[in-house]
């Protein structure tokens, strides 16, 4: 078996103890997760988490083998973790160009969901107050064509400050339409929100909401596609110490060959010619 070469050695147990780190902190991320949707009752993701469970535990543990296979110098180890890594490297290219191609679905889904809101006036109290989070958080008012999508009822959270005014586009609704007010409480019926005709001197904001959420959502996909494409970079460079690894285990080491003779040493033939000297 031949010898490996110390820089390549360390540089190999580095990257899988790398590997190790993450997966652990992935794992943890995941049980947090799967607590929290189990809490929340989504049954449908289930499937995708016990997934996770098992890609990360064994990303884990091929670490925990390439760390003795290279201290050990166990070819089967560090064939283990070659072929178990190039396997994982592979699943995360496919889910890659998978969450890529999905963008353009999740973006239509979150369309027809939220315009199956309009018109905002008639929608039910569970949309209400999604709605009314969403404009409070992103500053935004309405779903395509801004505060027009509530009609005549413009909420609370439309409304744009006077220190909201200086970072965000904030519009005047106009002179020649009277909006008002409510308040939106989920004690209350429709006819019962507390309701004030607008000041002429009010905000509210200007860009519409869906917009900014396709805008999320793009952004979290992009985030998604960098996450697993460097998880995957860092599996290839272990892969590919692991290959590097063994092409020097396999390569045999050159052992310089003995040689007997009956001859006897060329020293004394030197004494004897000195002699005659």
């Amino acid at each position: 078996m031949g010898r490996i070469n110390i820089c390549v050695k360390r540089a190999f147990i580095f990257v899988c103890v790398l590997i190790g780190i993450i997966s652990t902190l992935l794992l943890a991320i995941t049980l947090f997760g799967h607590g929290y949707f189990h809490q929340s009752e989504e049954i449908e993701i289930l499937p995708g988490i016990a997934i996770l469970y098992v890609l990360e535990a064994a990303t884990l543990v091929l670490s925990i083998f390439g760390v003795y296979g290279a201290r050990k110098e166990k070819k089967w180890a560090v064939v283990l973790f070659s072929v178990g890594m190039s396997l994982a490297s592979l699943y995360l290219f496919v889910e890659s160009v998978k969450t890529y191609q999905a963008k353009p679905e999740m973006e239509e889904l979150i369309r027809e969901e939220h315009l199956a809101m309009m018109p905002l006036s008639g929608a039910n109290q569970t949309d209400l107050e999604e709605l009314y989070n969403i404009q409070t958080k992103f500053k935004c008012c309405g779903l395509v064509q801004g505060y027009q999508d509530w009609g005549t009822d413009i909420p609370l959270s439309c409304l744009c400050s006077d220190e909201d005014s200086t970072n965000f586009k904030c519009v005047a609704p106009g002179n020649n339409t009277r909006f008002v007010i409510h308040y939106p409480n989920s004690d209350m019926s429709e006819d019962d929100d507390h309701k004030g005709l607008m000041d002429e001197h009010m905000l509210v904001y200007k860009e519409p909401c869906l917009p900014i959420l396709f805008s999320l959502v793009g952004y979290g996909i992009s985030l998604m596609i960098g996450t697993l494409v460097a998880l995957q970079a860092l599996w290839d460079i272990g892969v590919a110490l692991a290959i590097t690894i063994l092409c020097q285990m396999r390569r045999k080491v050159d052992v310089p060959p003995v040689i007997f003779t009956s001859q006897p040493p060329q020293y004394r033939e030197l004494c004897d010619t000195a002699e005659s000297v």
